[in-house]
C-alpha cells in the first residue's frame, strides 16, 4: 500500500488559482508515494478529513509567513502574504503534531514550522542581515552554498555527511529558532537551514529545495525517501 501524502497548495493571488511545482509530486512518486494537492481551506471538517486520510503532510514553498504571527509589523521588504494558507497550515500542523504524523517542510515550510512553534524570522535577509546571499540564479538543480549538518540530527543519517552542497532560493530565514525545534544544519554564514523536532516520529524541514535537485543529487532523493518511509510505517 503506497502512503498518501497531502501537499499544501501553492496559491496564485492574482489568478485566484491553485498550482503546484511538479518536482514535489514527482519526487514523492519516485519514492512510491501517492501525492495529492489539497485545496486551500480552513473548513474544520475538510481539514479533519485530510489529516485522517493522509499518511504524511508536505509543507512546500510559497508566500511569506505573516510577520504578525511572530509579533512583528510588516517591513517594506516583506513579500506577498497568504493569510488563508497560514491558517490552513496552522490547523494541519497542530493536528499532525498531536497525532504524530510525519511532516516534511521545504523553504517556507521550514519557516512556518519555526514560527508556529515559537520562533521568529528575518523578513528580508538583504535588509536585516547584509552580505547574507541566499538567492541563486537558475538552474536550481545545483549547489549554491554548503551547509554543515549536525551529527545527532536525522538529516545526518539521510545525507550521510557533515558538509553538503545545497541550492538556495529564499529571501527570508530563521532569526530565532523555536524552543521546540533543534537545528539540523546551518549555512556557512550561520543561518539555520534545517530543523527537526526530536520528540516526534518524523518532523523535519529544510530551507533548500530538494524538489529541484532530486534527479541529480542522491541526498535530495533520500530526503523524500525517508519522509515516505516514515509515512508508510507510522
Amino acid at each position: 500500500m503506497r502512503p498518501l501524502i497531502g501537499i499544501v497548495p501553492l496559491y496564485d493571488t492574482e489568478k485566484q488559482s491553485y498550482w503546484m511545482l511538479p518536482g514535489y509530486m514527482r519526487a514523492l512518486e519516485a519514492c512510491l508515494a501517492v501525492p495529492v494537492m489539497l485545496p486551500l481551506t480552513q473548513d474544520p471538517n475538510e481539514l479533519r478529513y485530510f489529516i485522517r486520510e493522509c499518511d504524511g503532510l508536505l509543507f512546500p514553498g510559497g508566500q511569506d509567513v505573516d510577520p504578525a504571527l511572530y509579533g512583528e509589523a510588516v517591513r517594506p521588504e516583506c513579500g506577498e502574504l497568504c493569510p488563508a494558507r497560514d491558517g490552513m497550515e496552522a490547523a494541519l500542523l497542530d493536528a499532525a503534531l498531536r497525532l504524530n504524523k510525519p511532516v516534511l517542510g521545504i523553504c517556507r515550510g521550514l519557516q512556518f514550522l519555526n514560527v508556529h512553534t515559537g520562533g521568529t524570522l528575518y523578513q528580508d535577509l538583504d535588509a536585516e542581515r547584509p552580505g547574507c546571499a541566499h538567492r541563486m540564479e537558475r538552474p536550481y538543480d545545483r549547489p549554491a552554498h554548503t551547509v554543515t549538518i549536525e551529527r545527532e540530527s536525522p538529516l545526518y543519517d539521510i545525507v550521510g555527511k557533515r558538509e553538503y552542497g545545497v541550492n538556495s532560493c529564499h529571501h527570508q530565514g530563521i532569526k530565532t529558532l523555536s524552543p521546540r525545534l533543534r537545528a539540523a544544519a546551518a549555512a556557512e554564514d550561520g543561518l539555520v537551514e534545517a530543523a527537526w523536532m526530536p520528540d516526534k516520529h518524523f518532523v523535519l524541514a529544510v530551507q533548500w529545495h530538494p524538489e529541484f535537485s532530486y534527479q541529480k543529487d542522491p541526498a535530495s532523493l533520500h530526503l523524500f525517501e525517508a519522509f515516505v518511509k516514515a509515512a508508510k510505517y507510522l
